[in-house]
């Protein structure tokens, strides 16, 4: 957990010792930055949370406290959805559970495994990677049976389509 990054939508519990006031229960913007009482806008995205106690700690020792000592706490964990389309026996958005990694046999796990008609040699994973759409050809098949990709990690927004077989 000590390697945990901050993302937006997390909801931090900031304590600064002995300044009862300045507890905090924050949510993280979607730019990565919380409001904390007296120094404004910090941000926090992407910081472990000793990362995001430590920037904190130096803003208030910038002529507000002397040697204040601050702890961040992560309460609440963002929602990480990926979606699961096509002859799967419940497509459809699913939740990425915190601290865990998912791959693409996973994913199809969760939404409840293949239909009858459906072609795990054939599915594609759509990916939008800073505003540009990637696509990828994946043979569940194959990874099914032991192949490098079969740990092909799904990441939050990814959308996986399982296609159907054609007889």
């Amino acid at each position: 957990m000590d390697d945990y990054r901050i993302r937006p939508a997390d909801i931090l519990d900031i304590a600064v010792f002995q300044e009862e006031d300045l507890k905090s229960s924050l949510r993280v913007s979607n730019e990565g930055t919380i409001a904390f009482p007296l120094i404004g806008s910090v941000a926090v995205g992407g910081l472990t949370p000793q990362q995001a106690g430590r920037t904190i700690r130096d803003r208030l020792s910038k002529g507000y406290l002397t040697n204040p000592q601050v702890s961040v706490t992560v309460t609440s964990f963002s929602k990480r959805r990926f979606t699961v389309l096509g002859e799967v026996q419940k497509p459809g958005s699913y939740d990425m559970p915190d601290q865990v990694e998912v791959t693409v046999l996973q994913a199809i796990g969760m939404a409840g495994g293949y239909t009858r008609i459906a072609n795990p040699g054939k599915v594609t994973l759509m990916r939008n990677q800073d505003g540009n759409q990637q696509t990828f050809a994946l043979n569940a098949k194959r990874m099914a049976s032991g192949s490098a990709e079969s740990e092909f990690m799904v990441r939050p927004g990814d959308v996986i389509t399982v296609a159907e077989s054609r007889f």
